[in-house]
C-alpha cells in the first residue's frame, strides 16, 4: 500500500517536519542582501574582496577624471583598517532626490542597491560604475562610512554604519576652496573577520596602474608609516602624461626587446563621445609575458572582447606585412605566435560596457572586438612597415615563436608506443624502430650515413636496437640560430625520433629509448660528427646528458689477424699494445676500417652492439660543471662562430699533444 501523500510531514526521526508556507518566504530589503551574501557582490569575504571594496570607491573617483571633471585623487590608509579616496570633481548631488523627497540624492546613492548617475550615460560617457551597486556595498560592508561632499562652495557630511543611515546630512558650511567628494570607509570585521587588512604595497599598486590608465589625472597616496612592512613609500604622487606607454617602459626596465621600440598609442572610436582605445605592447627576447587588460580604467583581469580585437588586429597585421616581403610562412602565424612572450597592455573606454560578472573580471560586449580591431589595425601596419628593418625583426621573432609551437605540436605526438601503433606517427621515415613496449632496455643508435645504418640494421636486436641514419655532418648548433635549427631535417628528424622536446621543453620522461648510443667512424671525420653531435644533446636535450642517457660507440679501427686469430684494436695505441702483447712475435696482417659500412654485420654486431662483447663510454656532465657555465664556456669556445676562440685554444694547449697521436 503506497504512502498517505497528504499526511504530515516527518523528519528521518519521526518528529514533525517545519511548515513550508507563505511565512517561510523572506523579502531582503535595503542592503541586507549584501550583507547575507557579499560572494555576490565582491567575489567572497577574503583578501581580494577586500581590497575590491577600495576599487569600488577608487572607481567612482576615476570616472570623474575621465569624465574631464577632475584632475586629482587622494588616497589615504590609517590605522584601523581605515581608508579615505578624495577626489577633486563635482561632487554627488546632495539635493533631495525626486522619487524619494525625503532623501537627499546621497544618501540614495549610499544606502539603496542600483541607483546612480551611470545608467541613461547622461552624466558619464564611459565610466566603469554600470549598476549602481559599487558605493552602495561598500557601505554596507563597512562598519563605518563618512561621506563629505564638497559643492556649490558648501561642505556637507553624512554618516553610515553596515548600510544604515545614521541620520540626515549636514551641512557644515561654506568651503570656497574645496570640491569633490570624500569616502572613508572602514571594512566591517564581522564580515571580513579580525584579521583581515588592507594591504598597502597593494593599494601603493592600484593607485600606481589607475595614474598609468589616465594621463589627466594625479594620484596621491599617503600611508601611516607604522602599517608598512615592506618597501612600500609613505608617501608618493603618481602622474604618467605617457599614460600606458609609461608604465610598459617601467616594466620592461631596459630588457633586450625584439624591436628597440614599443608599439604604443591611442585612437578614437568613430562617432562622438563613442570612447576610444589606448595600447602599448613590447616583445622582450626573453620573458614569460604578462597581460593588463582594462575598460574603463577597471581591471579585467581575465581579458574578454577587447583582447580578441587586440589579438586580431596583431595577427592580421603580422599575416599582411609577411605578404608584403614575401614571406609566405608568414600565412600560418596565430594569435599565440604573437602574443605569448610579450608584455601588453591594453585599456579601453566604450559607453554602457558589459562585464560577465559584478567583479568585472571580463569583458563580454560584442562590439568590443570590432572596435579595438579597426582602431589599432592602420597604427600596427604602420608601425610595421614605417621602419621595414623594425618590422622584419619581429616578423622573424613571431616566426620563431610560430616554429617552436609547431615543433611542440610535432612532439607532443610521438610517444612510446608498439611497433603496429608507432606506424600511426609520423616518425623519421629513416628510422627503423624496435618493437619493445616501452623504454626499458632499449637503444638508438645514431649512425653517420645509410651504409653504415644497412650493417647496423643487420647487426642489431631487433626487439630493443633502433637505428637512425644522419647524412654527414649534422648542423653545428653552436654556431646557428634559433631559426635554422628549427629548419635542419636532420635535427628535425632526431627530435622526433627522440620524443623529450628541447631546450626547456626537454622532458626526459618522455624519452623513446632508455639509451642513445653515438656511433661513428673511429677516424677524424667520425670524431667531428660525434663532435657535433655530442653538442647538439648539450644544448638542446641538457638533462638527457645530465641523467646519463647518451652513450658513445666505440668501434673498432683495425682488425688484427695472425694465421686464424683475429683482434680489434680501438686506436692506434691499442694496435701497438695487442702488438706488443696478443701477438707479439708473430706476422700480423692490419686491416684499417674506412668505416663502420665496410665492417660486415656480424662484425659490427660483436665489435660494438651487443652488450655482452662490446665497450662504450657513458658520457656525463663532471660533477664540477653540474651549472653548466664552465661547459658551456667550453663548448661556446671551440664550436662557436668565433674561430680566434679555437685558435687560442689550439696555441694553449698545443703543447700538450703527442705528435705521434695527430691522425693527419
Amino acid at each position: 500500500m503506497s504512502d498517505d501523500l497528504f499526511a504530515a510531514p516527518t523528519t528521518p526521526g519521526g518528529k514533525a517536519a517545519p511548515t513550508y508556507d507563505a511565512s517561510s518566504i523572506e523579502v531582503l530589503e535595503g542592503l541586507e542582501p549584501v550583507r547575507r551574501r557579499p560572494g555576490m557582490y565582491v567575489g567572497g569575504t577574503d583578501e581580494r574582496a577586500l581590497h575590491h571594496l577600495a576599487a569600488e570607491v577608487l572607481d567612482n573617483a576615476m570616472d570623474e577624471a575621465v569624465a574631464g571633471h577632475a584632475t586629482r585623487i587622494e588616497i589615504v590608509l590609517e590605522p584601523g583598517n581605515r581608508l579615505t579616496i578624495v577626489d577633486n570633481g563635482r561632487g554627488i548631488p546632495v539635493d533631495p532626490h525626486p522619487k524619494f523627497p525625503d532623501k537627499s540624492a546621497l544618501e540614495v546613492i549610499l544606502s539603496t542597491l542600483h541607483s546612480g548617475g551611470k545608467f541613461a550615460g547622461k552624466a558619464y560617457a564611459t565610466s566603469g560604475g554600470l549598476h549602481g551597486v559599487g558605493i552602495s556595498v561598500v557601505n554596507a560592508l563597512s562598519s563605518d562610512t563618512v561621506v563629505e561632499v564638497a559643492r556649490d562652495r558648501q561642505l556637507y557630511r553624512q554618516k553610515f554604519a553596515r548600510g544604515l543611515t545614521l541620520g540626515p546630512i549636514e551641512a557644515l558650511g561654506p568651503t570656497p576652496n574645496r570640491r569633490g567628494t570624500s569616502v572613508a570607509f572602514t571594512p566591517d570585521t564581522e564580515i571580513f573577520g579580525p584579521e583581515l587588512n588592507f594591504k598597502p604595497a597593494r593599494l601603493y599598486k592600484l593607485a600606481r596602474s589607475k595614474a598609468y590608465l589616465f594621463a589627466g589625472v594625479e594620484i596621491r597616496w599617503k600611508c601611516a608609516p607604522e602599517l608598512i612592512g615592506d618597501d612600500t613609500p609613505a608617501e608618493a604622487v603618481f602622474q604618467f602624461p605617457g599614460g600606458l606607454a609609461d608604465h610598459l617602459r617601467d616594466q620592461i626596465a631596459g630588457r633586450e626587446c625584439a624591436t628597440s621600440e614599443f608599439f604604443a598609442g591611442s585612437q578614437a572610436f568613430p562617432g562622438e563621445d563613442q570612447g576610444r582605445v589606448e595600447w602599448a605592447v613590447a616583445w622582450p627576447l626573453w620573458s614569460d609575458g604578462s597581460y593588463s587588460w582594462y575598460c574603463n580604467t577597471i581591471p579585467t583581469p581575465d581579458g574578454g572582447t577587447h583582447e580578441q580585437g587586440l589579438r586580431q588586429a596583431l595577427v592580421r597585421g603580422m599575416r599582411a606585412f609577411g605578404d608584403l616581403v614575401g614571406q609566405k610562412k608568414a600565412k600560418d602565424i596565430t594569435a599565440d605566435d604573437v602574443m605569448v612572450g610579450s608584455e601588453l597592455m591594453l585599456s579601453v573606454f566604450i559607453r554602457e560596457p558589459q562585464f560577465q560578472s559584478q567583479t568585472k573580471d571580463r569583458l563580454t560586449s560584442p562590439e568590443a572586438a570590432a572596435l579595438v580591431d579597426k582602431a589599432m589595425r592602420d597604427h600596427f601596419d604602420h608601425f610595421l612597415s614605417h621602419n621595414m628593418e623594425r618590422g622584419k625583426a619581429l616578423l622573424n621573432y613571431v616566426l620563431e615563436r610560430m616554429d617552436e609551437r609547431l615543433r611542440r605540436k610535432q612532439e607532443r605526438d610521438v610517444k612510446r608506443k608498439t611497433a603496429t601503433s608507432a606506424r600511426k606517427l609520423r616518425l623519421p621515415g629513416k628510422l627503423t624502430d624496435c618493437s619493445a613496449n616501452s623504454p626499458e632496455g632499449t637503444e638508438l643508435f645514431i649512425v653517420e650515413g645509410d651504409s653504415a645504418g644497412g650493417s647496423a640494421k643487420q647487426a642489431r636486436d631487433r626487439k630493443t636496437q633502433a637505428i637512425l641514419p644522419i647524412r654527414g655532418k649534422i648542423l653545428n648548433v653552436a654556431s646557428a640560430t634559433s631559426a635554422k635549427i628549427f629548419a635542419n631535417q636532420e635535427i628535425a628528424d632526431l627530435t622526433l625520433a627522440l620524443g623529450c622536446g628541447t631546450r626547456k621543453d626537454c622532458t626526459v620522461e618522455t624519452l623513446r629509448y632508455e639509451r642513445v648510443v653515438i656511433m661513428t667512424d673511429a677516424d677524424v671525420d667520425g670524431a667531428h660528427i660525434a663532435t657535433l653531435l655530442m653538442t647538439f644533446f648539450f644544448q638542446e636535450m641538457p638533462d638527457l646528458v645530465r641523467r646519463g642517457h647518451l652513450y658513445l660507440a666505440q668501434p673498432p679501427l683495425y682488425r688484427l689477424t695472425a694465421g686464424t686469430k683475429s683482434l680489434y684494436a680501438r686506436d692506434d695505441a691499442h694496435r701497438a699494445e695487442l702488438e706488443r702483447t696478443a701477438f707479439k712475435g708473430k706476422k700480423v696482417d692490419v686491416a684499417r676500417f674506412k668505416g663502420l659500412g665496410e665492417m660486415n654485420p656480424m662484425q659490427l654486431r660483436e665489435t660494438t652492439m651487443d652488450p655482452a662483447t662490446r665497450g662504450m663510454l657513458r658520457i656525463t656532465l663532471p660533477q664540477e660543471y653540474e651549472e653548466r657555465a664552465g661547459v658551456k664556456d667550453l663548448v661556446d669556445r671551440l664550436m662557436g662562430n668565433n674561430p680566434a676562440h679555437r685558435f687560442a685554444f689550439i696555441q694553449e694547449n698545443a703543447g700538450r699533444m703527442d705528435e705521434d697521436a695527430i691522425d693527419a
